[in-house]
């Protein structure tokens, strides 16, 4: 599973990516206020440069010093906005980043997902431009030469053509939601790189993630209910990784991958792992962390 890291940048950059018709008006907060703010508050004269990144994420770590030098290149002539993507995050360590790279452009949080699902997101770090006609026109994993050169495209006022868009539809979308918005189940979020890929950077997290996963299967055969259901994150992950991920763990029971994250995002799973307990279709307890360690432990 470890050998996948090394992959990550490479493999998803092949896949689709979905791009929203409506990203200013997605609500984001800002990181510096703590208010709510979106996309539509920033110069739409002007281009924009978002980058969603995690602060447990190596390869944006990586990225950062690179990022802040196109902020100060570039920042006059284009919104260049850091979006956290806040899964698994704490406040702190978004400050401390922002402090160990003098970072100066704005960040802002996607506290509910939306936009991370909005641009199709499979993995971090993740370059979105976008030109003044509001359409995606390039996005990469990489921070490249060739980022370069479309980033300073956009600054001279070329507005370069659309990327296609796969946009996953809101009809796709709610047939995916519809199944646990009636009935009673007991769903289970989380991913399968957070119990080591987590490790050295998140290493409480990581050990939460393995003890968890490998006593969640007891949990649900004590339990005897036949509606529990498994997701796991679709960031960085493909059918190899869940088949491993499944097996390592010995699951007991039903595990898809959440496609395009259309559930953590309407359900807010901001934190992995996760249970929500739902009756009649209604969200009826949420538990995660230390919450969920202690009703294994009964």
């Amino acid at each position: 599973m470890k050998a996948l890291l090394s992959l990550i940048m490479l493999v998803f950059t092949l896949v689709p990516m979905a791009f929203a018709d409506d990203l200013n008006d997605i609500p984001l907060t800002d990181f510096k206020s703590n208010k709510a703010i979106s996309l539509a508050e920033f110069d739409k004269s002007k281009p924009t440069y978002l980058k969603l990144w995690a602060t447990w994420c190596q390869p944006c770590m990586a990225q950062m010093p690179h990022f802040q030098k196109l902020h100060e290149t570039y920042g006059e002539k284009i919104n260049i906005i850091a979006v956290n993507i806040n899964i698994n995050e704490e406040m702190k360590y978004i400050d401390d980043v922002i402090t160990k790279f003098g970072l100066t452009m704005p960040v802002l949080l996607d506290n509910e997902g939306q936009l991370s699902e909005a641009l199709g997101l499979v993995g971090t770090p993740f370059s979105v431009l976008i030109n003044t006609n509001n359409d995606v026109v390039y996005t990469t994993h990489e921070s490249d030469e060739l980022l370069d050169t479309f980033i300073a495209k956009l600054a001279k006022g070329e507005t370069l053509a659309s990327k296609s868009d796969d946009m996953l539809s809101e009809q796709a979308k709610q047939k995916i939601i519809a199944p646990w918005q009636t009935g009673n189940h007991t769903l289970f979020f989380t991913a399968t790189w957070c119990d080591w890929y987590l490790k050295d950077s998140r290493p409480k997290m990581a050990n939460d993630c393995k003890d968890i996963q490998s006593a969640i299967t007891k949990k649900f055969q004590q339990s005897g209910d036949k509606s529990w259901h498994g997701f796991v994150n679709h960031l960085w992950t493909d059918d190899k990784a869940l088949t491993d991920f499944i097996t390592l763990y010995q699951l007991g029971f039903p595990f898809n991958i959440d496609n395009n994250g259309v559930l953590f995002t309407h359900f807010n799973i901001r934190n992995i792992p996760t249970i929500i307990h739902i009756e009649n279709g209604k969200v009826v307890e949420k538990i995660t962390g230390d919450e969920i360690k202690q009703l294994l432990a009964k």
